[in-house]
């Protein structure tokens, strides 16, 4: 019939989830390839000697497709499992600068939370389910990352 509408049952669809989970954590940013006065300038009073923390938000989007006989895209627990050892073990109350090796020699902002937490939750997550990376620093400064 001309103009009719079939549903394939067979097509392949594609979901997204996503988890929120918030920790908290102090830093300090400051760059061992800079000064200290060239640090001051670039970094403001996100420099301060003693550190400064933050409650970060993180959403953690994978992308799949939907499973016919579970209906799912991933089970939430595992997601949830892999967001406890990947983000809230390693990060949550902690000094990042001083408390994850990883930020010894980088820089911990933000934007490096998010590639940290990328690097680990590709590696904890089957091939190509991680979509993105989304961390609220505060109500105002969000950064998103999708591992590119």
């Amino acid at each position: 019939m001309a103009g009719s509408v079939t549903s394939d049952s067979s097509a392949e669809r594609v979901g997204y989830i996503t988890r929120i989970q918030s920790f908290s954590a102090c830093h300090r940013l400051h760059s061992i390839n800079l000064s200290d006065e060239e640090n001051k300038k670039v970094y403001g009073k996100c420099n301060n000697p003693h550190g400064h923390g933050h409650n970060y938000k993180v959403e953690v989007t994978v992308r799949g497709k939907i499973d016919r006989v579970t209906g799912m895209v991933m089970n939430l627990t595992d997601l949830k499992r892999c967001i406890e050892d990947v983000i809230m073990t390693p990060l949550d109350h902690k000094n990042l600068d001083k408390d994850v090796p990883y930020f010894a020699s980088v820089v911990s902002t933000t934007e490096n939370v998010a590639v940290y937490i990328w690097d680990n939750m590709v590696k904890a997550l089957l091939p190509n389910l991680l979509h993105e990376i989304k961390i609220h620093e505060t109500d105002k400064n969000i950064v998103v990352y999708r591992g590119e």
